[in-house]
């Protein structure tokens, strides 16, 4: 299973996303679990996750929370914006799925 959190300024757009990454990974039959939270709660989530997305609007924060959650293993980028201005689940689950799998 990989976990994945998805993170903005108070979680309510990522929200969304997380729904449309949950269905279109029900319809492919993948073991995922994604969830949305807000910034401000994600390392209550350090041992609960795998993979770290941040909405797009706070990319500039990735190596913040890459030195932040590098201790437990955590891969953290942004979210594509295109992806995220058109709610593509289908491809940010793609997105997170090949950034859980790089070495």
């Amino acid at each position: 299973m990989i976990r994945i959190l998805l993170a903005c300024g108070i979680g309510a757009s990522t929200g969304f996303m997380a729904a449309s990454m949950r269905k279109s990974a029900k319809a492919r039959g993948l073991d995922v679990k994604v969830n949305a939270v807000s910034k401000s709660q994600v390392m209550e989530y350090a041992d609960k996750i795998d993979v770290l997305l941040l909405g797009p609007h706070f990319a500039g924060e990735v190596p913040k929370y890459q030195e932040e959650l590098k201790e437990h293993n955590i891969k953290v980028t942004s979210i594509n914006p295109d992806y995220y201005a058109s709610l593509d689940g289908e491809s940010i689950l793609d997105d997170a799925i090949n950034l859980y799998n790089e070495e």
